[in-house]
């Protein structure tokens, strides 16, 4: 039991901090917070499972035998074109409910549903592997998912906004990310050298971050303003 509790507090406390830090981000217009968590749930539950099943069928195995080679780069771009997706499907929860309007509720969004598979993920990793895979992947793994799946939620944030974006673009680019990640992570537990391009991969996914919170309120600021100045008036 105690054993338990101690991969729940691992998987899931780092998700929850790092959304807690993107929601109170969201100053001007913040989000329901019942749509955040749903957003989160969806992701840490059904994006977690259709993941699981579609994995097992085409790469990972276990009950059946996998359709394609259990081999680093089928195992990788399998987790991209699968997980992407299946995560993308709990951001589309708000998105048609019409509760997105621009980049920063794109981001919240996005990262809640990245979190939420992360954690789960996490969880299960370490019923499988033990709790120091949980504590490992607990620093990096909540930090790309929440990357991966932002990217798809600014690309909805924008189309929710009015903006003649290409989705497919905003998929391609998460997707990509995810390939690379997961490739060089396979690659370090026999060549320890390759977790130098982990932590490049870390550092941009950083960056994208960063970048998406900077862009989000400086629309929201715009936003904020231009409502502001005409009710004045």
């Amino acid at each position: 039991m105690e054993i338990l509790a101690t991969l729940v507090f691992f998987a899931y406390a780092p998700a929850l901090a790092i959304l807690w830090y993107f929601y109170h981000k969201d100053k001007y217009e913040p989000e329901p917070k019942r749509y955040v968590i749903a957003t989160f749930l969806l992701g840490a539950t059904l994006s977690v499972g259709i993941s699981y099943i579609l994995e097992s069928v085409l790469t990972i195995g276990g009950l059946i035998q996998p359709i394609l080679p259990t081999t680093a780069f089928y195992v990788a771009l399998v987790a991209g074109l699968v997980e992407e997706p299946a995560k993308a499907l709990a951001v589309r929860f708000p998105f048609r409910a019409g509760q997105m309007d621009g980049i920063m509720d794109g981001l919240v969004y996005g990262v809640a549903a990245g979190l939420g598979f992360a954690a789960t993920e996490n969880f299960l990793y370490g019923l499988g592997w033990g709790v120091a895979v949980t504590l490992t992947r607990a620093f990096l793994t909540p930090i790309a998912h929440a990357t991966w799946t932002a990217i798809i939620g600014v690309g909805y944030g924008l189309r929710a906004e009015g903006r003649p974006v290409i989705l497919g673009n905003f998929y391609a680019l998460a997707i990509f990310l995810h390939f690379i990640w997961d490739y060089f992570a396979f690659l370090s537990a026999t060549v320890p050298a390759y977790n130098i391009m982990l932590i490049f991969l870390l550092l941009l996914n950083l960056s994208i971050l960063r970048y998406f919170l900077l862009i989000g309120e400086e629309e929201e600021r715009r936003r904020f303003w231009y409502y502001f100045v005409r009710r004045g008036w």
